[in-house]
């Protein structure tokens, strides 16, 4: 086992002003940690994690002590004050995730906001990320992609998602979880194109690593006779072809379905947002609809 000792003999550093620091750790395999994430762990003061579980068993491997502090969606907002009252008494923290690159699809943004906001240092410890392990094997193209992130739940709303997605000069990245994986892919498959590129990545960089490529219609067509599969999802969906048709925007249906949530400056803008129309012929189109 690999101790923080073995890594560098120096502990806190004495020149190094009061940080934060956003440490990536392993996505699964444990042969995945970095020199610096060991070296930085080991003489931070607290470590912040979304389950103090598994970020404990993780730093005992490998003969880490130290105080775990919890921090997620749920109280983010509350620690960010604790976080900087450390910090302005000289402390240096860690900020991790369960696995991977904090802050990707994961809790910290609010956390790293308020401690840049109140002045002190926020230093990134890059390391493993899935999006980035996903796109480097998956066989699309790299030199423009889109990370989405997680999609929603309902269909109807998720469709309407990726229907906004459809023009996208770039590879799309979406992380899925297994449950959600069939379905997904039959919405991404009938609202592109069922000839699109895709890759669907599982269970990355651990034993029983996957990477299935091919048309977004035969992942669909595979995974809805599959049993459902275990682990983490990576969908990869490469960008459409010239003689891909894309679905024409509809400026009315985008309207009337903002209208039905939001006042109509806040339909305006979103719809404004989504479609890249001039704002004056958004917002004339809403009175018409409005009426």
């Amino acid at each position: 086992m690999l101790k923080a000792n073995e890594v560098c003999a120096t502990s806190k550093p004495s020149s190094q002003p009061p940080t934060l620091y956003l440490v990536a750790t392993p996505i699964g395999n444990l042969g995945d940690i970095t020199l610096r994430a060991l070296w930085t762990l080991s003489f931070v003061d607290a470590v912040l994690c979304e389950d103090t579980r598994v970020t404990g068993g993780l730093i005992h491997h490998y003969g880490i002590k130290k105080p775990l502090i919890s921090c997620h969606d749920h109280n983010e907002e509350a620690r960010s004050a604790e976080v900087i009252s450390r910090l302005q008494k000289g402390e240096s923290l860690a900020l991790v995730s369960d696995a991977g690159t904090p802050m990707i699809s994961d809790p910290g943004f609010r956390l790293v906001r308020a401690v840049r906001e109140a002045g002190f240092t926020v230093v990134a410890a890059p390391g493993a990320s899935a999006l980035l392990t996903a796109l480097a094997s998956a066989g699309l193209p790299t030199d423009r992609f889109l990370f989405v992130g997680f999609l929603s739940s309902k269909s109807t709303a998720r469709r309407k998602a990726i229907a906004a997605l459809a023009a996208t000069q770039a590879t799309l990245v979406f992380y899925e979880s297994a449950q959600r994986l069939a379905a997904t892919l039959s919405d991404l498959a009938t609202t592109l194109s069922p000839n699109r590129e895709a890759a669907v990545g599982r269970e990355l960089t651990k034993l029983y690593e996957e990477m299935q490529t091919a048309p977004l219609g035969k992942l669909a067509a595979h995974y809805a006779d599959a049993e459902t599969p275990k682990g983490e999802i990576v969908i990869l969906v490469g960008p459409p072809t010239e003689d891909e048709a894309v679905p024409a925007f509809d400026l009315d249906e985008a309207l009337r379905d903002a209208l039905a949530t939001m006042t109509l400056r806040d339909a305006v803008a979103a719809v404004t947002k989504s479609s890249g129309l001039k704002k004056s012929e958004v917002y004339a189109k809403a009175l018409l609809i409005e009426g």
